[in-house]
């Protein structure tokens, strides 16, 4: 089974990258690919540079890599209550080759950060939208205070109910 993981984060050291990461791994037998978004960097998407570029060959690669996996994992992370400007950038392009982008994949949705509301604001908007971009939406997590249930050394999540949620989700792949 090929997994694609990834963060919908362009920072370095993304919190979500290792959430996105861990939940890929604990599905067995998986071959997983964890992306870095920031391979995928392009013009701020308008109607007008769609006109001058067409369809960028990031945003088709992107596409992709979605269609060629048999599942998906993105963790989301939240600038200002929704996704960040590189991922929605990204999505933005992507969408215009194909709006049903996650191509009826099985995708697991989580969201991280390290206050206690989890990101969750910007995972119920991901989670509301899904349908339309053909995402089979298996479940959506959100960890809260990352920093106080994930062990960086390990790279584990360390409290039973998170990894129960992440192992109930797996199951229903």
């Amino acid at each position: 089974m090929k997994v694609l993981a990834f963060a919908a984060s362009s920072s370095k050291n993304s919190i979500n990258k290792q959430l996105a990461n861990y939940a890929a791994k604990q599905i067995k037998d998986a071959q997983v690919e964890l992306l870095d978004i920031n391979d995928y960097e392009m013009p701020l998407f308008s109607e007008d540079r769609e006109k001058e570029l067409g369809q960028p060959a990031l945003a088709k690669a992107f596409y992709e890599k979605l269609g060629d996996a048999d599942v998906i994992v993105i963790s989301f992370a939240e600038h200002n209550g929704s996704y960040t400007a590189a991922y929605k950038n990204l999505f933005d392009w992507t969408s215009r080759i194909d709006m049903k982008l996650f191509q009826n994949k099985p995708v697991i949705m989580l969201a991280t950060s390290p206050g206690p509301g989890g990101a969750a604001t910007v995972l119920a908007a991901a989670q509301g939208s899904a349908p339309y971009f053909a995402a089979d939406v298996k479940a959506a997590i959100s960890v809260p205070s990352f920093y106080d249930n994930f062990d960086l050394e390990n790279g584990q999540l360390t409290d039973k109910a998170l990894t129960d949620k992440i192992a109930d989700a797996i199951s229903q792949l």
